[in-house]
Parts: structure tokens; C-alpha cells; sequence
């Protein structure tokens, strides 16, 4: 029984880094998505005020019911595993009892046996009634160790006394946590349905504006093509420079810390991503392509600046229809833009650091500003959600 009890201990103790490790995680990613739906809700609140049926408000709901979707994932898995702890605490409280039961019943054993020994003849007689020398000596060992057995017994069963009340506090502890966990899952699908029925509506409201939504997309699709064509050539420009050895050098130290922070750089403003890298789909019309997206666009709460992603040389600023005012930041082979900016801080030339503000992101139609991000090295576009922690 001591030999089991030992090696399940030592288990436990080899279980409780991992698990405290997968707790911890577990709750990260909770604050994470917590802290996303927040955000959305803010900027919500503010398009509210300005524009209540638009594209961008039917993606923050959707990118908002997604966040909550995950986040009810990560309550059941939080549920699934008080629940298996729960049944592991109440497999060591059952062992712990039948411990307790057993150590309760040897100590008896021995408290009987020291009173029948009392008499020093009573030993005597015990160790000269023994039916060989050995038996005799063990019964000797036994009688002068007896009291000492029954101090040690008592010491073990006050451990395990203690050791069960710290596991009976710790089942307390965990369905507390259970039933919390369940009642914040149950408020969360709620509020899931809710988004749910308001984001049917959004697209049956939208879907009446079919005409103005194909102008629109057809106006986005020239300033998309202006701004790619710019940017191309400015950076096809750039490497030629290079090449030549008619422009500034390439930093290559800055350029291998550049590629070594991939999937590590900040972000270029805290916000949510409404239009991803590459070739998207119209939110209503499922068959309608949206214009090729170079960069990723992020929508922010009003006011927000953007910042730098890296340290740099700010290469060039330009202003485009559609896209206000871009800054292009080097940073050796590398090369990032920030566009969407009413305010820059920054000018050609200037040597930027990582964090560094650029510009005041400029609000879109529901009143969130919105950044528009593009990531290069040298002539091949990256998709930045791939290089952003």
C-alpha cells in the first residue's frame, strides 16, 4: 500500500508542471479572445453611432461571433478538464481513505498489543513460547520497537489525515470552477445566438444594396490597382537601385533580424483584421470577388496611430486615392507600408525604431480608423498575418 501510494504521488508531482503549464495557456488564450471581443464591441459601439448597416460592421460581428465560438471551445475544454480532475481527486480521496482505513485499523493493532505487553512477564513469557531462536528475536525486535511503531503509526495517519483534507479542499475548489466555467458557457451561447440572429439581419439588409455594392467595389478595385502599381514600381525601382549600386547599400545584418522576428513582429496598431491577405470573397454575395488584397486592412478604435513593426529607414511617403497618405519603411531587403494615414509623423530619411508612431490612421466610413498594412521582400509580397506574433 505505501509502495503505491509513493508511486502515485511521484506521478502526480510529475503531472503538475504540465498541467499547471496547459492551465496557464488555456487562460492566455481566454484573455486573448476575451480581450478581441472587447475590442470588436468598441468598435461597434462606435459604428453604431455613424453607420449601422454596412460591410464593415457585418465582418466585426462575424469576426466577433468567430472569437466567441472559440472562446465556448475553450470553456468546454476548461469544463472537460475540471471534469477529469475532479474524477482523478476523487480516485486519491478513495485511496487516501483506504489508507487511512488501513493505517487506523494497524494502529489499533499495535495500541492492543503494547497494552497486553505491559507486563514485563507477559514479554517474557511471548518471546520463551516462540518456537525457534528466530522467532524469538523477532518477537524481541517487535516487543522493543513497539512503542516507537505506534508514534510512527500515529504520525502517518495525522499526514493522511491532512493530505485528505488538502484533496477534499481541492474537489471544493475544482467544482466551484466547473460550475462557474458552465454558467459562463451558457451566458456566452446566449450571447452567440443574439449575434447570430443580428448578423441574418445585417445580411438581409445588405443584400438590398446590390447595385451600390458592386459600384463600390468596382471604385475600391481602381484604387486597389493604382495603389499595387505604385507600390510595385516604387519597390522595383528600389531593388534595381541595389543592384546597381546606384542606391543606398542593403543592411544585411537588419535584414537577417528582420527574417529571424517572422511570426515575432508587434503589431502595426491593436485592432481587429477585417480584410485578409490575397483574394477574398464579398461578405453577401459569396460569388463576388472582392479586389486581390496585397497588405491586410485592421480596423482600430478612433484615434489610433500607426506604428512601426521593426526598426528602419523611412524610404518614401506618397498619397493615393482612396488611401490617404502611405509611408514605405526599409529595413534591408525588407520593406513594409503603412497606408490609410491623415496624420504622418514621420518624414524621408528618418531612422525609425521599433514602436516608433508613423502616422494617425484615418477613420473610415463607421467612424473606426483603419490601417491598411503590406509587407515585401524585395519584389515578392508577403502575407503579414504570417510575420505579425
Amino acid at each position: 500500500m505505501i509502495r503505491k501510494i509513493i508511486i502515485l504521488c511521484i506521478a502526480a508531482l510529475i503531472a503538475i508542471p504540465s498541467w499547471s503549464q496547459d492551465v496557464k495557456e488555456q487562460q492566455e488564450r481566454k484573455k486573448l479572445l476575451e480581450d478581441e471581443i472587447a475590442m470588436i464591441d468598441e468598435q461597434l459601439s462606435s459604428t453604431s453611432k455613424k453607420r449601422k448597416e454596412s460591410l464593415n460592421t457585418l465582418i466585426l460581428t462575424r469576426q466577433k461571433l468567430e472569437a466567441r465560438k472559440k472562446l465556448i471551445e475553450q470553456l468546454d475544454d476548461d469544463i472537460a478538464g475540471y471534469d477529469r480532475s475532479i474524477s482523478s481527486t476523487n480516485t486519491m480521496i478513495g485511496r487516501l481513505n483506504d489508507r487511512l482505513d488501513t493505517l487506523r485499523k494497524y494502529h489499533a493493532d499495535l495500541v492492543l498489543g503494547a497494552y497486553k505487553t505491559r507486563d514485563n512477564k507477559v514479554w517474557f513469557m511471548y518471546i520463551l513460547s516462540s518456537k525457534d531462536l528466530n522467532q524469538g528475536l523477532r518477537r524481541w525486535s517487535y516487543l522493543k520497537n513497539i512503542s516507537a511503531s505506534v508514534r510512527q503509526q500515529a504520525r502517518a495517519i495525522k499526514s493522511t489525515e491532512l493530505d485528505l483534507q488538502l484533496e477534499n479542499a481541492k474537489l471544493e475548489d475544482l467544482k466551484a470552477k466547473s460550475m462557474e466555467a458552465r454558467s459562463k458557457r451558457e451566458d456566452e451561447r446566449d450571447a452567440l445566438s443574439a449575434e447570430e440572429r443580428r448578423t441574418n439581419t445585417l445580411v438581409v439588409q445588405l443584400s438590398r444594396q446590390e447595385k451600390s455594392m458592386k459600384r463600390d467595389i468596382e471604385k475600391k478595385r481602381k484604387e486597389v490597382e493604382r495603389l499595387n502599381d505604385e507600390i510595385e514600381r516604387i519597390l522595383a525601382e528600389a531593388v534595381k537601385q541595389q543592384k546597381s549600386g546606384e542606391g543606398t547599400a542593403v543592411d544585411y545584418a537588419l535584414s537577417a533580424k528582420f527574417g529571424d522576428n517572422r511570426g515575432k513582429l508587434p503589431w502595426p496598431v491593436s485592432g481587429v483584421v477585417i480584410q485578409k491577405f490575397g483574394q477574398n470573397y464579398h461578405p453577401v454575395f459569396k460569388n463576388l470577388k472582392m479586389p486581390y488584397n496585397n497588405g491586410i486592412n485592421i480596423s482600430a478604435s478612433a484615434g489610433s496611430n500607426a506604428n512601426a513593426v521593426f526598426d528602419g529607414v523611412v524610404k518614401q511617403i506618397l498619397v493615393m486615392p482612396g488611401y490617404d497618405q502611405c509611408v514605405l519603411v526599409q529595413h534591408g531587403e525588407y520593406f513594409t507600408f503603412y497606408c490609410k494615414l491623415k496624420r504622418v509623423y514621420v518624414k524621408s530619411g528618418d531612422k525609425i525604431s521599433t514602436g516608433d508612431r508613423i502616422g494617425e490612421i484615418s477613420l473610415n466610413e463607421d467612424g473606426n480608423a483603419e490601417l491598411h498594412f503590406q509587407l515585401w521582400k524585395g519584389t515578392t509580397k508577403q502575407n503579414p498575418e504570417n510575420w505579425l506574433r
